[in-house]
């Protein structure tokens, strides 16, 4: 959810399959609803700047497992585990999940299939390189005539007579 709407009531409308949050009249949020005992929902995005500035909370924090939005972020921490000391193979892991929620999940995912597949090391700044060569071509210029705007005289010009509603 919104960290605006910290402190102010909202509104939750509960579903078979789903939760919504609703404020203002507006729905701002859809959450999947967990059934059973033990179950929980951890969005990256809320708590990952507090995970920088605090690495070390990352080896013994207790949802863990949700930090790994795909497996392949998952693939990129061992193998950063694999090649650095575990501190710095969270602090590169930790900025990695922070360029995903910033930038977007699904390039960094996709950024990050390239690099497992080609052995490269997952490091932020191998995500970055890889996402800088598959930007988007720029936008062709198009090119639009002039409106010739003297044709819509002749529609004025017309002897039909206009009939009012």
């Amino acid at each position: 959810m919104d960290s605006r709407l910290i402190g102010e009531d909202v509104e939750v409308r509960v579903h078979a399959d789903e939760l919504q949050v609703w404020y203002a009249q507006g729905q701002v949020d859809t959450l999947p609803r967990l059934r059973g005992s033990s179950k929980h929902r951890i969005q990256y995005r809320h708590i990952i700047d507090l995970l920088v500035r605090k690495p070390g909370a990352f080896e013994n924090y207790r949802y863990r497992e949700e930090l790994f939005p795909t497996t392949r972020f998952r693939m990129a921490y061992d193998q950063l585990r694999q090649h650095f000391t575990s501190s710095r193979a969270i602090k590169d892991y930790l900025q990695i999940l922070q360029y995903a929620a910033r930038l977007s999940e699904s390039a960094v995912n996709s950024a990050l299939g390239r690099l497992l597949q080609s052995g490269e090391l997952p490091t932020l700044e191998a995500v970055e390189a890889v996402l800088q060569l598959s930007e988007t071509p720029p936008v062709e210029e198009v090119h639009i005539d002039e409106v010739e705007l003297t044709a819509y005289d002749h529609l004025l010009d017309s002897e039909q007579e206009v009939v009012p509603c």
